[in-house]
């Protein structure tokens, strides 16, 4: 007698292989049997004409502060997550010494646009070491499963103090002291290192982040503490300004640890060719036998704006300014206002105002041609007919004037895409995720709360990558499983889950593929101290399974709390002894 057997359904079990036909069998939280026909259980779900896939593992989140009030982790739970990892990007809230406390929450304002007055609500503080934090996790119940990674800016902090916020070089004991601090880290189940190397990544003053200018004794000596315990892989994010510089110490790494090595890899309008010019280097030292890998996003990387966002094409305008601190539907009203939208259409941003703003967001006052609208179903794939300058161009107004109607229409929002749309289409994408030198990551899960919302991707990567998509070619929906389950999972380890084969856990979604929808985004008030933040709602799930328990059925929460905090060195992989 099965616990639970799930009938009839079209089994991709995410290796890659063809989809077919016939039962899963769970047994407590573990697959007894995938295939053909099982015996009775105590529940049968008939899953005939559905999906049965195994749960989506997410590696690039920044739930380190929700997972510690949101026992949901909405809204990656909503579209099938079952597992997400954090500490991305080098932000972090452990270690960490009383008196950084309010650092760590600005650096992580700064870096991922999660308010610090939130965090502030929401964090309990009541750990200090890595350790520490992930026992604080621990702690608290939950529906899906969560791993956290190292991150350097915490822990630089923690060793340097100031001398890290003022972005000095490291001592050699300094740098060994951030080396036993990580093997401390990984011992106690972090699945890895990471750090931040860009400008993009500031306070909330607009200093660059302390681990900026790291140089490759500090990179690399932190970096051997992976190869100490024989875990773990060391993550990065880089503007590559030093392409040379950054390939050398990163390959270093890879060399002397034999762990895996892995950085962000989009591309960029101020320099279509530099993606192409890394995955030929990434390839390169994989001819060596070098584990280097690119992680890469599966749709565009784009900021939505209007009402109660970050910031709009009109948010660096006098009269804007006055009313958006106003409640939103406050604003809608005010905007709505015939005499307001004269004003704010006769003002012009000034040079100093728009110098402010970081180089991406300048272009929000001037490429009219990269703003799109967005729709119901959103488009992430939007052809250059629905830029804000070419509905001007047919309308016979101005942009201003048809972003302006646009926002204030009811949870209306334009799409600007940051990165990831160099050439206007996903072509540049399509080639990343057929290559093998790619992970797919880059949802950013409870980050960038009132500017971008990517946490739906999952989803996305079934319905417009195998079904919707049609400026381009489609990609087998066995690839898009296989690059959100058994890829993630292996790569850092999770050698439980990933799969539907017996012994795996029963982490599986039921999915009416048909039927599967993305809703277009929108903003709720739902964190401490009434922060607000953008959701994304799902239809088309059927069942999402944790650990052989349904937490999701039809979109409705079971009450069902299996999840709980994975540690590195738990699930398989050998990990030293201290």
């Amino acid at each position: 007698m099965h616990d639970i057997v799930i009938r009839g359904g079209t089994i991709i079990d995410g290796t890659g292989k063809a989809a077919f036909t016939g039962d899963v069998a769970i047994a407590g939280d573990r697959i007894v049997g995938v295939g053909g026909k099982h015996g009775p259980a105590r529940r049968e779900i008939e899953a005939t004409g559905l999906l049965v896939t195994p749960g989506w593992v997410d590696v690039h989140t920044h739930y380190d502060g929700q997972a510690m009030w949101d026992p949901l982790l909405a809204p990656s739970c909503w579209h099938g997550v079952t597992t997400v990892m954090f500490g991305n990007c080098g932000v972090g809230f452990a270690p960490v010494r009383k008196h950084h406390r309010g650092a760590l929450m600005d650096l992580m304002e700064g870096v991922e646009e999660i308010p610090n007055a939130v965090l502030a609500d929401g964090l309990t503080w009541d750990w200090e070491s890595f350790p520490d934090f992930l026992d604080a996790l621990e702690r608290h119940p939950r529906a899906i499963d969560i791993a956290a990674q190292a991150a350097h800016l915490p822990l630089r902090v923690y060793v340097m103090g100031d001398r890290a916020v003022r972005r000095e070089a490291a001592t050699p004991d300094d740098i060994a002291e951030m080396r036993r601090l990580t093997i401390e880290a990984l011992r106690a189940g972090a699945f890895g290192f990471t750090t931040s190397r860009t400008d993009s990544h500031k306070t909330p003053d607009g200093e660059l982040v302390p681990s900026r200018f790291a140089d490759a004794d500090e990179l690399v000596g932190i970096g051997s503490a992976l190869g100490a315990v024989g875990a773990g892989a060391f993550g990065m994010n880089s503007d590559f300004d030093d392409e040379e510089f950054e390939l050398a110490w990163m390959k270093r790494v890879a060399r002397e640890t034999g762990r895996p090595v892995w950085f962000l890899l989009t591309d960029r309008y101020e320099d279509p060719a530099r993606w192409r010019r890394l995955i030929k280097a990434v390839h390169e030292a994989r001819a060596e036998g070098l584990p280097l890998t690119a992680q890469i996003a599966g749709r565009p990387i784009g900021v939505m704006m209007g009402i109660g966002t970050a910031l709009n094409p009109f948010t660096v305008r006098p009269s804007y300014k006055q009313i958006e601190s106003l409640p939103i539907e406050e604003q809608r009203k005010r905007l709505r206002d015939p005499e307001m939208r004269r004003r704010i259409l006769a003002e012009k941003p000034s040079d100093a105002e728009v110098a402010k703003l970081a180089q991406f967001r300048q272009l929000i006052v001037k490429r009219w041609d990269k703003f799109f609208v967005m729709g119901n179903p959103p488009d992430y794939e939007p052809g250059p007919e629905k830029s804000v300058a070419a509905i001007a161009a047919r309308t016979g107004r101005t942009p201003d004037e048809v972003a302006y109607d646009y926002i204030i229409e009811e949870s209306q929002y334009l799409y600007f895409p940051v990165v990831n749309y160099v050439v206007g289409d996903h072509e540049p994408i399509r080639e990343m995720l057929n290559d093998p030198a790619c992970l797919l990551g880059l949802s950013d899960g409870g980050a960038h709360c009132t500017s971008i919302v990517d946490a739906g991707t999952p989803s996305f990567m079934l319905s417009h990558w195998s079904r919707d998509r049609s400026r381009g070619p489609r990609l087998p929906l066995e690839l898009m499983v296989k690059r959100q389950t058994s890829e993630t999972s292996d790569f850092f380890g999770l050698s439980d889950r990933g799969r539907l084969a017996p012994g795996m856990r029963a982490d599986v979604n039921l999915i009416d593929f048909d039927a599967l929808r993305l809703h277009k985004p929108e903003i709720v008030h739902d964190m401490p101290a009434n922060g607000r933040r953008f959701i994304q709602r799902v239809e088309g799930y059927e069942a999402t399974l944790v650990a052989g328990t349904p937490i999701f059925e039809r979109g409705q929460h079971t009450g069902a709390l299996p999840g709980h905090l994975v540690r590195a060195g738990r699930n398989g992989e050998v990990v030293k002894a201290a």
